[in-house]
């Protein structure tokens, strides 16, 4: 049962998700109570991702951080595709494909470029270019009030705990040994951090008040999305020996982004977006892992 649930984390994860939101709906809970719950989730999620970064970002080297030609492809491809998107009639799919497109990489994707088996230097190399490139051209063409609302939703998170295990490695090499110690940690945290989204985003749709066809149609542009960043990714990543790196650091999304920016500045239904995304995304990522597992 334990290898079980190591080998389908993930997916056990987002399984969770959807019952911890649907079983603690019928939980009889005072609407005080129910505010304080997701205060609390609203909480817990950024600090989750603090820790699983720090832990991450321990087994990275400043000297590995280095920019990759594979890097201007992508950030080319992504500013490009939006910019295109942005000129196009707007609708709720070009909306939802145009946001998962734009979306910076997950802080999350070092955490799970490990796991894979990857370089998690590369993949947080292109988090920082990407979380610029963002904060740069989505002003410009969205009613974004400006270059700082970006950054302030974007760097805290990635860039303090890059520092702080920077800061560990060199002048607490002890506690560093000891956090490089703990196998699969930092995963682990993302998986509880992935259920909590997972459940969130089950809320969103839950007090969405579209229709069934618009709900739809959001999930297939963000599914279409999801796969064409995959597996431009791969393919581009291919040419430079870098093939899951690339595919990691575009197809995998900040969600939380994409949520913000819909339901901030375009539509509420925009921003189930993200939630969609959060799904597809994991779910190639554990296709990736069964098949890392069948390889040995």
């Amino acid at each position: 049962m334990l290898k079980f649930v190591k080998n389908w984390t993930l997916p056990i994860s987002m399984i969770c998700g959807i019952l911890a939101y649907f079983l603690g709906r019928e939980v009889p809970l005072s609407a005080e109570t129910r505010m304080g719950v997701l205060h609390f989730v609203e909480v817990l999620q950024p600090l989750l991702l603090f820790v699983m970064l720090f832990i991450a970002f321990c087994k990275v080297k400043p000297t590995d951080m280095r920019p990759h030609r594979w890097h201007l492809w992508l950030l080319l491809t992504q500013c490009g595709l939006f910019v295109l998107c942005t000129v196009l009639p707007f609708n709720h799919a070009t909306e939802a494909f145009m946001l998962a497109i734009i979306c910076p990489t997950a802080t999350a994707c070092a955490v799970v470029t490990q796991k894979l088996g990857g370089d998690s230097a590369a993949t947080t190399t292109y988090t920082i270019l990407i979380s610029l490139a963002v904060a740069i051209i989505v002003p410009i063409f969205l009613p974004v009030h400006s270059f700082l609302t970006i950054l302030q939703k974007v760097f805290p998170l990635l860039m303090f705990p890059l520092f702080l295990a920077w800061g560990v490695r060199y002048f607490l090499p002890k506690v560093h040994a000891k956090i490089l110690s703990v196998k699969d940690l930092a995963f682990y945290l993302w998986a509880v951090a992935l259920a909590l989204a997972i459940a969130i985003t089950c809320r969103a749709l839950v007090y969405s008040h579209e229709s069934i066809t618009i709900i739809l149609t959001v999930a297939v542009a963000t599914l279409a999305a999801c796969i064409f960043q995959f597996s431009f990714g791969w393919w581009v990543g291919k040419h430079y020996g870098m093939r899951l790196e690339a595919g990691q650091a575009m197809g995998q999304k900040n969600t939380i982004f994409i949520i913000w920016l819909g339901y901030t500045f375009l539509s509420p239904v925009s921003a189930t977006a993200g939630g969609f995304y959060s799904i597809w995304h994991n779910v190639i990522n554990s296709w990736q892992l069964y098949q890392k597992r069948k390889k040995g």
